[in-house]
């Protein structure tokens, strides 16, 4: 598993991109933007952007996972003192934020699916969702750093 590492680590990154991307471009421009739209107009925006979004998403959030798991296997394995090392305890604490991110992905698309997503917990679930994408952007950096 080791030898597809670089494999692993760009297909992370790309689907990191995508997703932290889209979260911060909605947060960022997206809603902002649709506050300054006509009522309809803005409406549109917030109806398609999300519909468009849960075509690809589940796919780019599996990968994602499944490359950071992959990820995982490999430092784990090969350091048998990985929890007591620095490392190894800001990935854990990592890991973990990814696991919040899930929970909170998961319940999102639920409430899509069965229509009780409105625009209230939209927002919110986006700036939660951003805060902890930055959290793990931020460990991610540190790893390699502190």
């Amino acid at each position: 598993m080791a030898a597809y590492y670089g494999l692993f680590v760009t297909i992370h990154l790309l689907c990191a991109i995508i997703f932290v991307g889209a979260v911060f471009f909605e947060v960022l421009v997206i809603e902002p933007i649709e506050k300054k739209l006509p009522s309809g107009v803005g409406a549109q925006v917030a109806e398609a952007i999300p519909h468009r979004v849960r075509v690809f998403m589940p796919i780019v959030v599996t990968l994602l996972y499944l490359t950071g798991a992959a990820m995982f296997w490999v430092h784990f394995s090969a350091r048998p003192d990985f929890f007591g090392t620095r490392f190894g305890w800001l990935l854990t604490t990592k890991i973990l934020l990814t696991f919040a991110v899930l929970g909170v992905f998961v319940t999102a698309m639920r409430a899509a699916r069965k229509g009780t997503m409105d625009p209230c917990r939209f927002k919110y679930t986006h700036r939660i969702v951003g805060a902890l994408m930055l959290g793990i952007v931020l460990l991610a950096k540190g790893m390699f750093y502190l």
